[in-house]
């Protein structure tokens, strides 16, 4: 394709791909794969002869520029005109002559979201990477609620600590994640906390109180459910558990409720995201000898009876050394 570049480089694409034979896709993925630019300059357009000269262009655009049109809409313009008996151009060609020279946009100062950016955060370790979320349990009554705050350990998937209360405000969370801080006996400048973009957990109270423990603070971009997985999948265990009611009666009932599941989930509950082991395991560090004590009971199953393992002896599964939110490698593969 170097070679039709250097002959004639004004021909096309899809003059080259006609002339050879192939598609005009495939005249652009194999001009790729030779190492030449991203794709092959089209012919150069010929001025349509319906176009406007230079100086009807100018004429228009003067119009348009003039104290009397220049706060009004093309539209207008080509109707004042056409009352007048002039006719200088239509409405899109004015349009489109304004759009060149940057003079379309919207009038109206509108709010433009920044672009925010996606979180990869990795936890290799137990109290390394936390995750934070609230969630509502339905009161007595209708449109009454209980704020449940959570807060887990994305590595050992450990509910390090909860509160529920009547209001989710910054004050609750300040005083929730102060505790659970000192609780676990975090040392500076060696946690970061990842929440949503709630009240409570963009607050400034909250921001200042990690600043000042030293933990850094991450969020979820806006309407993305996925930047905050850990937390999500907890509060869906607990909402699908059996016992979880369609109401609490009281707040007695539902911080009973949140008492015995935390208890359940972090010392009973064999979590498939661990190799299936309880949260406490993992995040105390006896994962290890567990898998090995799992490892000498199949062994000896295996030596008792091997052919009812047809493939290879059996394993425990493996406690992952490493968790990502928001893997790299899986958005290159997205983007691929």
């Amino acid at each position: 394709m170097a070679v039709v570049e250097e002959v004639a480089p004004g021909i096309g694409a899809t003059s080259v791909g006609r002339a050879l034979g192939l598609s005009r896709a495939t005249v652009y993925r194999r001009h790729r794969r030779t190492g030449g630019p991203a794709c092959i300059p089209d012919a150069p357009r010929p001025r349509p002869a319906r176009a406007l000269s230079e100086t009807e262009r100018t004429e228009v655009l003067q119009a348009l520029h003039s104290e009397r049109f220049c706060d009004t809409a093309p539209a207008e313009v080509v109707a004042t005109l056409l009352d007048e008996g002039r006719y200088l151009a239509s409405e899109r060609t004015m349009y489109r002559l304004l759009a060149e020279h940057g003079e379309v946009r919207e009038r109206r100062d509108q709010l433009r979201h920044p672009a925010y950016a996606r979180p990869e955060l990795l936890a290799t370790r137990s109290n390394e990477l936390w995750s934070w979320d609230t969630t509502k349990l339905l009161g007595p009554a209708k449109w009454t609620y209980y704020y449940l705050l959570v807060i887990l350990d994305c590595f050992s998937r450990y509910a390090v600590g909860w509160c529920l209360t009547y209001q989710d405000t910054a004050r609750v969370a300040e005083r929730l994640i102060a505790e659970t801080l000192a609780k676990q006996g975090i040392p500076r400048d060696s946690l970061t906390i990842h929440a949503d973009r709630g009240s409570s957990q963009a607050s400034k109270p909250v921001a200042f109180l990690l600043a000042d423990l030293g933990v850094t603070k991450t969020h979820s971009r806006p309407h993305t459910s996925n930047d905050n997985p850990y937390s999500e999948a907890q509060f869906k265990t607990m909402k699908y558990r059996p016992s979880f009611p369609e109401r609490f009666r009281s707040m007695e009932e539902a911080r009973a409720f949140c008492r015995e599941f935390f208890r359940w989930y972090n010392e009973i509950h064999r979590h498939s995201g661990i190799g299936f082991m309880t949260p406490e395991a993992v995040h105390h560090g006896r994962a290890p000898e567990l898998r090995e004590r799992r490892a000498k009971v199949l062994a000896a199953a295996y030596a008792a009876h091997p052919e009812r393992f047809v493939r290879k002896p059996p394993a425990p599964p493996e406690v992952p050394t490493a968790v990502w939110i928001n893997k790299p490698e899986e958005r290159e593969e997205v983007s691929r």
